[in-house]
């Protein structure tokens, strides 16, 4: 559970208080004096300092600037970032409730610094012996704003928990959360959130000829999973189903290409794609979003054994195409394209799909954003690259001419899983789009989905990276 934000209307006695401000001019007589007023001016001015403490010995009294800036989107990721940086200090107090005070800043800016506050003071301590010392004390955020809207703190707190679900089954090992085990986490998030869900076994995977998951599973002792969420309240306004496909590779191997060096190290968060889309539509079934969604979770591990599929083989998909094999690690575009084609019964308005894709899309932006591309979905790309300006997870669109499409060409099948070094990316989204007969959007989230150096408040670990973005989104296309 994380941090609970909450609005007040008038602030206990003893609060710890944390001003958040523009102009040191502005700040309360009765919380900061003239002497000290003077000399945050002063330090702010001249050593640029941007946060201030004062021990009251009841409580503390604290006051945040941020790097001046105009844009509205960068003024608010540096509040999240501020916000951030408080909860580290108060935890370091041992604080467990803060009261958030603007003064002349937005309730907006306000709420983003609650949320970076509350992203930040995530935690994945649950193996540790000592999990109770380590823990954080910080569980309340309290904000003085007298005409905030109770929804939108409510709003805030439904994305928050969903990104906090999300980094949870990242930051799983494969031991605890296995393709069977992800699927009965995936169904717990949808019994709490009044989700339809449903699991299928290996033995309907079988019969529904999802020849590409089950040719990734082939190395594995555990049995895939195919797991289908459907959220369809009464007062949806699309006709047509939106889908959300994640890849789940509970972990990576790479096959009989097996990864060298420390490329496995981190490959527990291959399902990152999985986590996020069960984490956004668990969101939106608790926001009430009125849109009809479906999400769909291929998932399995990928390792070896004597029977696991090999370069050379020619697997046979879902939609009856053929595929050759030419490299076992590119086996995330196996399992997705299965879901891809079974999401054509569907008839979807559109479809996105989110996956720990390829190398070169992280080499390509780094940590930065997410790589994307589409076919048939201009209007919902540009939505989307708002949303992410909006949240700041943004998305870097990538072309996706045809001509990439003749680098997965193959001489004996219909395509190859794998092309040429070069725009690894878009040759694997152009892979995937062999599969769909909708509008598509594919995103790369390679080099946003795990962090092995504290990231502000996407912490350290699962981020949770696209789950702000696809509910900013999806709510923008519930009001459309």
């Amino acid at each position: 559970m994380h941090a609970l934000i909450e609005k007040i209307s008038t602030i206990p006695g003893n609060s710890n208080i944390m001003i958040l401000t523009d102009n040191p001019e502005n700040l309360p007589s009765h919380l900061i004096s003239e002497e000290e007023r003077n000399y945050i001016s002063v330090q702010k001015r001249d050593n640029k300092i941007l946060t201030f403490a004062f021990n009251r010995l009841t409580n503390w009294i604290f006051v945040c600037f941020i790097k001046d800036g105009k844009q509205l989107n960068k003024r608010l990721e540096e509040w999240r970032k501020a916000g951030d940086d408080a909860q580290k200090q108060l935890n370091k107090l041992k604080t467990d409730a803060v009261v958030v005070k603007p003064v002349d800043v937005t309730e907006g800016e306000a709420l983003a610094f609650a949320e970076g506050m509350a992203l930040g003071n995530y935690q994945f301590i649950k193996y540790f012996r000592d999990r109770v010392e380590k823990a954080h004390s910080l569980n309340k955020i309290r904000i003085d704003i007298e005409k905030i809207d109770e929804k939108k703190i409510a709003r805030l707190n439904i994305i928050i928990e969903a990104v906090y679900q999300s980094r949870n089954l990242v930051n799983e090992p494969v031991m605890q959360l296995n393709a069977t085990g992800l699927a009965k986490e995936l169904e717990k998030l949808g019994k709490e959130a009044g989700i339809k869900t449903e699991v299928f076994t290996k033995k309907k995977i079988e019969s529904l000829k999802m020849g590409g998951l089950l040719a990734v599973n082939k190395g594995s002792i555990d049995t895939p999973t195919f797991t289908v969420m459907e959220w369809k309240p009464e007062n949806a306004v699309n006709s047509k189903p939106v889908i959300l496909v994640g890849k789940g590779v509970v972990y990576d191997t790479g096959g009989l290409n097996i990864k060298t060096g420390n490329y496995m190290e981190n490959m527990k968060s291959d399902m990152a794609g999985a986590a996020i889309m069960g984490a956004t539509i668990y969101a939106a079934a608790q926001a009430k979003l009125p849109l009809h969604l479906i999400a769909l979770i291929p998932a399995t591990d990928n390792r070896l054994n004597g029977n696991a599929y090999a370069s050379g083989d020619v697997v046979k998909m879902h939609n009856g195409m053929t595929v050759e094999i030419i490299n076992t690690d590119a086996e995330g575009r196996m399992i997705l394209a299965d879901a891809l084609s079974y999401a054509q019964r569907y008839d979807p308005e559109l479809v996105i799909n989110a996956a720990t894709l390829t190398g070169s899309a992280e080499r390509a932006i780094g940590k930065y954003g997410v790589v994307a591309m589409h076919t048939g979905a201009e209007k919902h790309m540009i939505a989307l690259k708002e949303s992410g300006n909006s949240v700041n997870e943004r998305v870097a669109e990538f072309p996706f001419w045809d001509d990439y499409a003749e680098l997965i060409k193959s001489e004996i099948a219909d395509l190859k899983n794998v092309g040429p070094p070069e725009a690894g990316m878009i040759t694997a989204g152009k892979f995937l789009e062999k599969f769909t007969n909708y509008p598509f959007i594919h995103l790369d989230i390679a080099g946003v989905a795990f962090a092995e150096k504290r990231d502000s408040y996407r912490n350290i670990g699962g981020t949770g990276f696209g789950v702000r973005l696809l509910f900013d989104f999806l709510e923008m296309l519930a009001v459309k």
